[in-house]
């Protein structure tokens, strides 16, 4: 039994945890912000990697301090109907209902479509054999610190690498002549912080949770002190390297902006990058990039959601569980995205201030005893402004009912923060309040069932 990973071991796993985090998301929006913020663009880098990356090291860290295992484990916290009900949420919606689709047709349309032009039938053959890699190297979780950490992340690195040590060495355009547009004029700290958001990998990283105790268990590492501690270290190698890539992609997209015109995504602008400096290759070389993130990124999906829903219904092995995620992800990618996209978006809001609030409350437990009350005063009231989050972006026929017009009219008049987003902050702040005085007047009474 080993009381620590090595030095070697610690990188590993760091590089398996930032492998799984950083998809083609991860590459495109910092570009894309780049691009916007110009001059401003330092102050957009700051605030876009307090949520970017501080949120994902929350999540890593509050899985490491209460020594979870996973988003159950620490959803547990507050009861065990609410764990199922949120673990189940996260993994359907980060999984094959929303994000692992969605890796498969940004690697087509990015990596596939500029050499062959759009194919349904192109798109077909392509999902299968992503998905099928991705559920075949997925098979066999003990190997992902291989496949991922010693393998496929270090190519990645190697590939954007190259694109970014030319575009430094070689800026298209001087940063301090490059304007700032839109809210980035005035506001570009707190705009880069909303642009945070849209890595969505705050919820990644209780997701990913399972994966890497489990690494770090099968390494020989079995103490619950040890496996927490080697968990925050590994996020901390994770989210240091994913910072340093960011903030390098955004500057690359502010230089670029000196020599193109903002562009509608980063995925265009990514390309017209590579193809300047690159020429016919720039193509090959970002379809490469693009299409092992994505990879990476699916295969640590998969097996996430397998391991846990294994956890969850035992009955069920793992080896089905990652075949359904697989399936159903390479059927949504051809058939109906946009319209589980428009239904998982609402889950996806519902769900991220719940992520966050228990992500904090799992590191502030120690100053409140562990105790459930203020576990469950906190999300009652976080879930409750959740609900209007998820009917604010909602398709327009749910949006439009009575009871969502009501609930929404209400936020916008008495919610702070509401038009950006954050107006479940004031309310969870006020529950965890609550929670601290009827644990501090009645700590012993107030109980509730596991």
């Amino acid at each position: 039994m080993m009381e620590r990973l090595s030095r070697r071991q610690s990188l590993y796993v760091g590089s398996l945890l930032f492998g799984l985090f950083f998809g083609a998301g991860n590459l495109i929006f910092p570009v894309f912000f780049g691009q916007h913020s110009g001059q401003n663009v330092g102050p957009a880098i700051l605030g876009f990697l307090l949520t970017g990356v501080g949120l994902p090291l929350l999540g890593v860290v509050a899985l490491g301090l209460t020594r979870s295992r996973g988003s159950f484990e620490l959803a547990n916290r507050i009861s065990r109907p609410y764990a199922y009900l949120f673990t189940i949420l996260l993994y359907l919606t980060i999984g094959p209902f929303f994000a692992l689709p969605r890796l498969a047709t940004t690697s087509f349309q990015i990596g596939i479509v500029p050499f062959t032009g759009q194919h349904q039938w192109l798109l077909v053959l392509f999902s299968l054999g992503f998905f099928l890699l991705a559920w075949w190297f997925a098979r066999k979780p003990s190997k992902l610190i291989e496949i991922i950490g010693k393998y496929l992340n270090p190519i990645f690195l190697i590939l954007l690498g190259s694109l970014l040590l030319i575009a430094l060495i070689k800026p298209l355009g001087n940063i301090s002549q490059v304007p700032a547009l839109a809210d980035y004029q005035n506001h570009a700290f707190f705009t880069g912080f909303t642009a945070g958001y849209n890595t969505m990998d705050a919820l990644a990283a209780l997701a990913f949770g399972v994966v890497v105790t489990d690494t770090i268990i099968g390494l020989g590492v079995t103490r619950p002190t040890a496996i927490a501690r080697d968990t925050v270290r590994a996020g901390l190698i994770s989210m240091s390297l994913m910072a340093i890539i960011y903030a390098l992609l955004a500057i690359m997209g502010t230089m670029s902006a000196g020599h193109f015109k903002p562009s509608a995504n980063g995925g265009i602008a990514l390309a017209q990058i590579a193809n300047y400096y690159f020429g016919g290759l720039g193509s090959t070389l970002l379809a490469l990039i693009v299409i092992i993130a994505c990879l990476k990124t699916a295969i640590g999906l998969i097996s996430a959601f397998g391991e846990s829903f294994h956890r969850l219904f035992p009955k069920v092995s793992y080896f089905v569980w990652i075949s359904l995620a697989s399936g159903l992800a390479c059927l949504f990618a051809n058939v109906g995205l946009t319209k589980i996209i428009a239904y998982s978006t609402p889950v996806l809001y519902f769900i991220y201030p719940l992520a966050v609030t228990l992500m904090l409350l799992g590191i502030l437990s120690p100053l409140f005893h562990h105790r459930q009350i203020v576990y469950l005063t906190t999300t009652s009231l976080t879930f409750l402004v959740a609900i209007i989050d998820g009917l604010n972006v909602a398709p327009a026929g749910l949006r439009q009912l009575a009871f969502s017009q009501a609930c929404l009219n209400l936020a916008q008049h008495y919610l702070p923060l509401f038009s950006i987003g954050l107006d479940w902050l004031l309310p969870a702040i006020i529950g965890f309040l609550i929670g601290l005085l009827l644990s501090h007047f009645w700590p012993k009474q107030i109980k509730l069932p596991a």
